[in-house]
């Protein structure tokens, strides 16, 4: 048996460029020519030798030429067969294209950059579907009532693009004014919607832009939980069709770097998906409410994928297009910094508001 990386007429090589792939190559120094050439030699100097020899050194000379045939030819054999071999890449395991495409990149750099490349062009298109899947159900919500200077807190915002004041009640002779609007969505066909409580808090009436209706439609607040800042309205359908509804996910199961995406309407700009990624997950944020007391949120994930005053309320997406947060709070002072809360206190807060209703399930 021949031991590829003993027999003389097999070069081994190591490719630098693909530290620890070991190839064979067939780099035989007799070509066939040669050999056909010296075994006519031989021939020739044999009949010079024995022109006049005996019957017995006939038969000798005879039994050479046999043996010198036989091994020729299986030389040549064995060449053809060592070349054919390192041809069709038997010895190196089908390792010797990569190899080759590895050297045609002659800037690793450029190597990386391109699976990077991909890699970007794979998650845009991700998004590009979660966009389209998600945003059917996703709504804008506006709160009409008496304008007022107070704000919520910096947490919050106070841009008229995100509703986060206390209104007052409604005086008879006066029309109500939008105060400010935020986002939300449907988790429920029959027209319930998730959002933040501090969207449609104090208002006098609220307003649900919903995507394939001309109008505005009505809504009627379900049900409140101010301590973690989630709300439940409801609107009814006008043509009897169900609405679009989002699924939650589960928070838990999220990592720090996972890709998330929010949708919501920014400074009134409706429909906006920003991306980015779960910064953090159990941060506790402080908000300093109207009368000057504190209230702590806890559990909150953050994120740095832009999330801005009309924002609250919200999905926090991750790629499935599944809801793993509700958007409910922004360092105004900050850039990067958004809070979410998780799905996980999300659907037990949803199930105890939904209790008394005609649809108490998720």
């Amino acid at each position: 048996m021949i031991r590829m990386n003993e027999n003389k007429d097999i070069k081994h090589e190591r490719d630098n460029a693909s530290e620890g792939l070991t190839i064979y190559r067939y780099d035989s120094p007799k070509k066939a020519a040669d050999l056909q050439a010296a075994y006519k030699d031989a021939i020739a100097e044999n009949d010079r030798k024995g022109a006049s020899g005996s019957g017995a050194q006939r038969r000798k000379r005879t039994s050479s030429q046999t043996l010198l045939a036989a091994f020729l030819a299986g030389a040549l054999t064995i060449g053809g067969l060592a070349y054919m071999s390192d041809r069709m890449n038997l010895f190196s395991g089908g390792t010797a294209n990569v190899v080759q495409t590895s050297a045609s990149t002659a800037n690793p750099a450029s190597a990386d950059a391109g699976v990077k490349t991909a890699s970007l062009q794979s998650s845009t298109e991700d998004f590009a579907a979660v966009f389209n899947q998600a945003n059917p159900a996703v709504v804008e919500i506006g709160n009409y009532g008496v304008e007022n200077n107070q704000s919520r807190s910096n947490l919050f915002g106070s841009s008229r693009g995100q509703s986060g004041s206390r209104q007052q009640s409604l005086p008879t002779n006066e029309e109500p004014v939008l105060m400010g609007t935020g986002s939300g969505f449907f988790f429920n066909k029959d027209g319930y919607i998730l959002t933040n409580q501090h969207v449609v808090a104090d208002a006098s009436e609220l307003k649900v832009t919903v995507p394939g209706y001309d109008e505005p439609l009505e809504a009627k607040v379900v049900n409140e939980n101010e301590d973690l800042d989630l709300a439940v309205i409801k609107v009814e359908t006008q043509d009897g069709k169900a609405f679009p509804t989002l699924g939650f996910g589960d928070s838990n199961q999220a990592n720090i770097g996972d890709w998330v995406i929010a949708i919501g309407n920014p400074y009134g700009l409706d429909h906006t998906m920003t991306t980015g990624v779960l910064s953090a997950k159990e941060r506790p944020i402080t908000v300093a409410e109207d009368d000057g007391s504190e209230h702590k949120y806890e559990h909150l994930l953050q994120t740095d994928a832009s999330i801005n005053p009309g924002n609250s309320g919200g999905p926090l997406l991750n790629t499935k297009g599944e809801v793993i947060g509700v958007n409910t709070a922004v360092n105004a002072e900050a850039q990067g910094i958004g809070f979410a809360i998780p799905s996980s206190t999300i659907q037990d807060a949803v199930k105890e508001m939904m209790k008394g209703t005609t649809e108490s399930s998720l």
